[in-house]
């Protein structure tokens, strides 16, 4: 199939060379690096591994209710650093 691509001129020329090195076609060098590509094994990467929080004094402090997402917004938002003026 014919096609048109714009490729980066050091790219392209390192390829003419590769192509001439090896005797083959500029689209047989073209094709080899992009079967190459395509066909790389991607290693999944190992799992994150997070740090577990562990409280000294297990348990809701006294006076917080899960139940009351008002409540814990604002015990969220005097908990939060505030920001200079």
């Amino acid at each position: 199939m014919r096609t048109t691509v714009t490729i980066d001129d050091e790219l392209l020329a390192r390829a003419k060379v590769r192509a001439a090195e090896t005797r083959t076609s500029l689209g047989s060098v073209l094709e080899d690096a992009l079967r190459a590509h395509l066909d790389e094994q991607v290693a999944p990467s190992a799992p994150a591994v997070l740090p577990v929080f562990r409280p000294t004094t297990p348990g809701l402090l006294p006076g917080v209710d899960l139940d009351d997402s008002d409540a814990l917004a604002r015990l969220l938002e005097d908990e939060a650093p505030h920001a200079a003026p």
